[in-house]
C-alpha cells in the first residue's frame, strides 16, 4: 500500500512547504478552488516573507470530503498547474486543518472568535449566499441558523450544527463579538468574500446585517450591530483563476512523481489573479508579495472580469451543451461558437467597461479565449452550465442594460439566454432538472408552457417565459417595456435557430 502525503513526512526529494505557527483566517468553503488561489497566495506570500502568523482553517460545507482528504495529510496537499507547455507540481502548506460543520460547528465558531483570527475568506460560490429573488436574503433557507444565533446569544445552550455559509458566519462574528466584550476589547475582524457578485463585500455586509436583524430584532442585537460598524470591514475582491476538476490519472501522475498519495491534489491553469480593496480592519496576510492586486477601488477590475470573462464562459457553457461538446476547451474551439463568444466579449462587454488602470481590455479578451481553449484546464459545458438564474444576472444582465441604454440589442447576451432557455426546456423534456437553485420554478415555467406537458412546450414560448422570472434581467430593462420588448424578440428569434 502506497504511503499517505503529510506534512511530517514529506518525501525527501520535494521541496518543504510552509508551516504556519498558527491559525490567523477561516476560510469558508475550501474546494479545489480556494486551494489552487488564496491558499496559494497564502503559502508563497508566507514563504517570501517568512511571516507564518496566517495559517488558515478550511470550512467544507456540503461534506466531509475536504476534510477526510487533507486532515490525514496534515492539511497538505499537491496544486498542479497544467498549461498548453506542460505541468509543474507543487505543495502547499497554509492550510492546517478542515472542519465540517455537521460535527464540527463549535470548532469554527470558536475559530472565527479567536483573538489570532483576523480575517475571514469565502468561496461558496453565488448560491451559498443564499439571496432570494430580489438580492437580498433568503430567510427560510438559513432560518435554523438564524435560530441558533438567537440561542446562543441568549445564552440559552449551543445552537447546533451549521446549515448555510451565511448562517455559519454570522454566528461565528456573534461569538467573536461576545469574546470581545467579555475580555473588553474591540477584536476587529475582516470578512472577505471571493465569490463572482457585483460589489461583492458590500453585498455581503448587508446580507449579514439581514441575518443579525431577522434574528435578533431590536435591543437583543444592538451590541452585535455596534460592533459590525465599529469593527468588521467587508472590502470587496476579484479573483480568477481556472480550476477543473482533478482527474484519476492526474492523482496517479502526482503519486508517481511524489512517491506518496495526495488525496488532496488540485489543478489550475498558470494563470491567477486577486484584486483586492485595501480595506481591512486589523491586520492581514502581506498577499502583494505572492502578487495579489491592493487598490482602492475593485469595481472596474471586478466588473471586467465578471463581463468578460464569466459572461463568455457562460456563453459557451450553454451554447456548448447544445452543440454536444463535453469540456470549454472544445466549445471555443468551434468556429461558430467562438464568432459567438467574440461578438458578445467585443461587441457588448466591451463597450460597457472603463479599463482599470489603464488596461487593454481587447488584448485581455484574446487572452481569454486563449485560456479558454487550453485542454489541460478540463472545465465541462455541463459544470460551468449550473446556477443560471444565479450567474445571469451578474454577469448578463449589466451588459444587457447598458447596451440597450445605449441604443443597442445586445446580440450576444441575446444568443446566450436563447441557448440557455434550451437547455432548460430541453432538460425538462428529458425529465431531468437543471443544477440551479430556482430548478422547480424553472421545470414549472416550462411544464406551463406546454399545458402541463414540457414536450408540448413551445421553444419560442419558454424563451418568452424564462426571460420574464422575477430577478433574472435588471429592473432597468424589466421596468422598461420597449427595450425588453427589443431583447426578447431577438431571444427568440436565436431560439428559433436553435432548437
Amino acid at each position: 500500500m502506497t504511503d499517505r502525503l503529510h506534512r511530517d513526512t514529506l518525501p525527501p526529494h520535494v521541496t518543504a512547504p510552509v508551516t504556519p505557527d498558527q491559525v490567523g483566517v477561516v476560510h469558508l468553503g475550501i474546494g479545489a478552488f480556494h486551494r489552487a488561489h488564496q491558499a496559494v497566495f497564502t503559502e508563497e506570500a508566507a514563504r517570501a516573507t517568512g511571516d507564518l502568523r496566517w495559517g488558515i482553517l478550511g470550512v467544507t460545507q456540503r461534506s466531509a470530503s475536504v476534510r477526510d482528504q487533507l486532515r490525514p495529510q496534515g492539511g497538505v496537499y499537491g496544486v498542479l498547474t497544467a498549461g498548453v507547455d506542460g505541468t509543474s507540481l507543487g505543495l502547499v502548506g497554509s492550510v492546517l486543518d478542515v472542519a465540517w460543520p455537521a460535527e464540527e460547528t463549535p470548532r469554527v465558531l470558536d475559530a472565527i472568535a479567536a483573538p489570532s483570527t483576523h480575517v475571514v475568506t469565502l468561496t461558496v460560490t453565488e448560491k451559498g449566499y443564499c439571496r432570494a429573488a430580489d438580492g437580498g436574503l433568503d430567510l427560510d433557507r438559513v432560518r435554523p441558523d438564524l435560530d441558533a444565533l438567537a440561542a446562543e446569544q441568549a445564552g440559552t445552550g449551543a445552537g447546533g450544527a451549521g446549515q448555510s455559509a451565511i448562517g455559519l458566519l454570522v454566528r461565528g462574528l456573534a461569538a467573536r463579538q461576545r469574546a470581545a466584550a467579555a475580555a473588553g476589547e474591540g477584536r476587529p475582524v475582516t470578512v472577505l468574500t471571493c465569490d463572482n457578485m457585483v460589489d461583492n463585500g458590500r453585498v455581503l455586509q448587508g446580507l449579514v446585517r439581514q441575518a443579525v436583524d431577522a434574528a435578533l430584532p431590536g435591543a437583543a442585537g444592538d451590541a452585535l450591530r455596534a460592533w459590525l460598524d465599529d469593527d468588521v470591514a467587508f472590502p470587496c475582491s476579484m479573483v480568477d483563476r481556472i480550476v477543473p476538476a482533478t482527474t484519476p490519472a492526474q492523482r496517479d501522475a502526482a503519486q508517481e512523481e511524489l512517491g506518496v498519495r495526495d488525496e488532496g491534489l488540485v489543478v489550475g491553469e498558470p494563470f491567477r489573479q486577486w484584486v483586492i480593496e485595501d480595506r481591512f480592519a486589523g491586520p492581514r496576510p502581506p498577499w502583494e508579495a505572492a502578487g495579489a492586486t491592493f487598490t482602492a477601488d475593485v469595481a472596474p477590475w471586478e466588473r471586467a472580469k465578471l463581463r468578460m470573462l464569466n459572461g463568455t464562459h457562460s456563453l459557451l457553457a450553454y451554447a456548448g451543451r447544445l452543440a454536444g461538446h463535453a469540456t470549454l476547451a472544445e466549445a471555443v474551439s468551434d468556429p461558430e461558437l467562438r464568432a459567438r463568444a467574440e461578438a458578445y466579449m467585443f461587441g457588448d462587454a466591451l463597450p460597457t467597461l472603463t479599463p482599470p488602470d489603464g488596461a487593454d481590455l481587447r488584448a485581455y479578451g484574446e487572452s481569454l479565449l486563449e485560456r479558454f481553449a487550453n485542454p489541460a484546464t478540463g472545465h465541462t459545458t455541463v459544470q460551468v452550465s449550473m446556477d443560471g438564474t444565479q450567474k445571469i444576472p451578474v454577469r448578463w444582465g449589466g451588459v444587457a442594460a447598458d447596451r440597450l441604454a445605449a441604443g443597442e440589442v445586445p446580440a450576444g447576451v441575446a444568443y446566450g439566454l436563447a441557448a440557455w432557455s434550451e437547455v432548460v426546456r430541453r432538460e425538462a423534456v428529458a425529465g431531468r432538472e437543471v443544477d440551479d437553485p430556482r430548478a422547480s420554478e424553472l421545470r414549472a415555467a416550462v411544464a406551463r408552457v406546454g399545458g402541463g406537458d414540457a414536450a408540448a412546450a413551445a421553444p419560442d414560448q419558454v424563451a418568452r417565459a424564462l426571460v420574464a422570472l422575477p430577478g433574472l434581467l435588471p429592473e432597468r430593462i424589466a421596468g422598461d417595456a420597449p427595450a425588453l420588448a427589443r431583447l426578447v424578440d431577438t431571444v427568440v428569434a436565436e431560439v428559433d435557430r436553435l432548437a
